[in-house]
């Protein structure tokens, strides 16, 4: 019985050929770690391997004495008979695909990825291999966006426009990734200190450690501590969670926003509807849309796909009409694993235009 190389476990992705998980649900003994966000990297484990950027910040996030190891991008490490390297993700500073090549296969884990440009962050590195485990958060139609917004001039202008009026400008936003992206995005304005949770500040300080040009910012400390009185015309960052207390601020003098891709779904044409919340949405996301969810998977080459669907099945539904073997990731189990189709993984000439690409897999 053909066994899958990496198998869906109640632990997560786990590589039995090497004897690790990649981004384990639970503490276990290897963990491969494609980058610092909670839902990825987990308290417990015995000893951790991710990029060398990420390192400081799984040490932020889970403690400055944890066992780990950072790798230098696409260089390759041994674990058992499995040759593992990182390739940037474009998702977050120090973010990686896991690349592992074993008997003349190669598989691709994505970890959470985006392709479009951002100044905090590594570029997207396209990763060739026989099996592609993809990410697929926005894996709907509905959710696809503007690639060339200029998203510092958009942030600069509202907080401007907010100030004109007398008001605080407060964009919520998650304290890693998406804090540093907004600060680097602001960072060629000539704009005053912003200020940021004391729950972002390690964080930050992680990305100007290493290299990252940001916004210059204050930090805001935590509830309980004597507030501050914000002037009109503040800009200030704060996770969601803070949303409830609005323990910053000293009077209702401002206006509120959230940068996210969920935003999309709260525009009408180019205005924003006012839902969810918040005066303002910002559509800027750390993955990718549906279009760039598609164009990865063909360009890899992969001939079988997993994916970490969150939307029903629809981009399997949909790689299936293009003719990709596209099944959700708990086909990795071993018992939904042996039932698929056998056959011989080739590795596919590589990269393909798009269109070559369309046409080998019988559509028009």
């Amino acid at each position: 019985m053909e066994q899958p190389l990496l198998s869906w476990t109640e632990a997560g992705l786990y590589c039995e050929a090497g004897g690790f998980h990649i981004d384990p649900h639970r503490p276990v003994a290897k963990a491969v770690i494609t980058h610092a966000h909670s839902d990825h990297a987990r308290r417990g484990s015995q000893c951790y391997w991710c990029t060398e950027t990420s390192v400081p910040l799984l040490r932020v996030r889970l403690g400055q004495n944890i066992q780990v190891e950072g790798v230098p991008y696409r260089k390759t490490i041994r674990f058992g008979s499995v040759e593992v390297s990182f390739h940037s993700a474009g998702h977050i500073l120090g973010s990686a695909q896991i690349r592992l090549e074993h008997l003349g296969q190669v598989w691709v884990a994505s970890g959470d990825y985006k392709r479009e440009p951002d100044p905090s962050c590594e570029p997207f590195e396209l990763v060739a291999c026989d099996v592609f485990v993809s990410e697929a958060t926005f894996g709907t139609p509905r959710f696809i966006w503007e690639k060339t917004s200029n998203h510092g001039q958009a942030l600069e202008s509202w907080w401007r426009k907010n100030k004109n009026a007398g008001f605080n400008s407060v964009i919520y936003g998650y304290s890693l990734g998406k804090t540093q992206r907004i600060l680097a995005e602001l960072m060629r304005f000539e704009v005053s200190p912003i200020w940021i949770h004391e729950s972002m500040a390690a964080l930050t300080a992680c990305y100007r450690t290493a290299g990252r040009q940001l916004a210059p910012t204050r930090v805001l400390p935590r509830t309980g501590t004597p507030k501050i009185f914000l002037t009109g015309g503040e800009l200030v960052l704060a996770p969601p969670s803070a949303k409830k207390q609005e323990w910053f601020l000293a009077s209702n003098n401002f206006q509120t926003a959230f940068a996210s891709g969920w935003m999309l779904g709260q525009q009408s044409g180019n205005s924003y509807r006012g839902g969810a919340g918040f005066d303002q949405g910002f559509v800027l996301s750390d993955h990718a849309d549906w279009t760039d969810l598609n164009r990865t998977i063909l360009e890899t080459g992969a001939s079988r796909v997993f994916l970490m669907q969150r939307n029903k099945g629809v981009l399997v539904r949909h790689l299936k009409t293009l003719g990709i073997e596209a099944h959700p990731v708990t086909a990795l189990s071993p018992e939904i694993y042996s039932q698929l189709p056998q056959k011989n993984l080739e590795l596919f000439s590589w990269p393909l235009p798009l269109a070559q690409k369309l046409s080998s897999k019988g559509t028009s």
